[in-house]
């Protein structure tokens, strides 16, 4: 299926690892430019190399995008490399912090960042024939037992949720589609379902038992769902929820 995302202009923030750094490289297979952002100098300088020596024209920037003034100046500074933007995802999260800051944190890092991404990129977004966002939440945002009960991080994820969804009526005139994108448990070396596996196995083979798949997801599924939304595949869907969980979820998607 073409995908129409050759040439197109992505910004990818939290892509030095993990689900951001495999979203970045579907992109660069697909023929896309890059900016790409994350917190750590190191993370991000490696991951730059890697993508250009795959052949990726990629613009990046060591940016914390709990901080609006650095968020809003990395959006301005990719634009100008790229001559413009195309497609938007808000990936970068603190995740599960935890202890007396974490409402406070997961608000800055998660809400927030999402709101100031979109607002610092409609100027650009607008000009673009294939304009979209896709903010990444979590089944965490409306599974409110299972596997951790109440967080921070889940809460945070739902009003991901809320806030895209009015995004996308409010953006609709502009031209840019909005979605979301929440997965499930997904496994990778090093990733958060990779710890808990060494650290709590009784609660990886618990989540296990409930995947009707049988299997824990991969990062490149849910980065194959962030590619059909910002797509020319999905030019009519905006304020869409793709669940990529494996039907772990026993509700109705609606």
């Amino acid at each position: 299926m073409e995908l129409g995302l050759e040439d197109r202009r992505v910004l990818v923030t939290g892509a030095s690892r993990g689900i951001g750094r495999t979203i970045a490289e579907m992109y660069a297979r697909e023929g896309a430019a890059l900016a790409i952002c994350a917190r750590n100098a190191e993370s991000v300088r490696e991951a730059e190399s890697e993508l250009r020596a795959a052949g990726a024209k990629v613009y990046a920037e060591a940016v914390d995008v709990s901080d609006p003034t650095a968020l809003r100046g990395f959006v301005s500074a990719a634009a100008a490399a790229m001559d413009g933007l195309d497609v938007v995802v808000s990936n970068a999260s603190p995740g599960s912090v935890t202890g007396d800051d974490a409402w406070e944190i997961s608000a800055r890092g998660d809400l927030r960042a999402l709101a100031i991404l979109a607002e610092a990129a409609t100027p650009y977004l607008e000009k673009s024939d294939m304009a979209s966002i896709v903010a990444i939440s979590s089944t965490s945002a409306f599974d409110t037992d299972f596997p951790s009960g109440p967080t921070a991080f889940a809460a945070m994820k739902a009003a991901i949720l809320q806030h895209a969804g009015a995004l996308a009526r409010s953006l609709a005139p502009k031209g840019i589609r909005v979605n979301t994108v929440s997965p499930g448990p997904i496994l990778f070396e090093g990733g958060a379902w990779d710890a808990v596996r060494s650290s709590r196995p009784e609660v990886f083979d618990k989540v296990l038992d409930r995947l009707p798949l049988g299997r824990f997801g991969r990062r490149e599924e849910v980065a194959d769902a962030v590619a059909f939304l910002t797509s020319a595949r999905a030019s009519y869907c905006t304020g869409v929820n793709l669940v990529v969980d494996g039907g772990m979820l026993s509700r109705v998607q609606h």
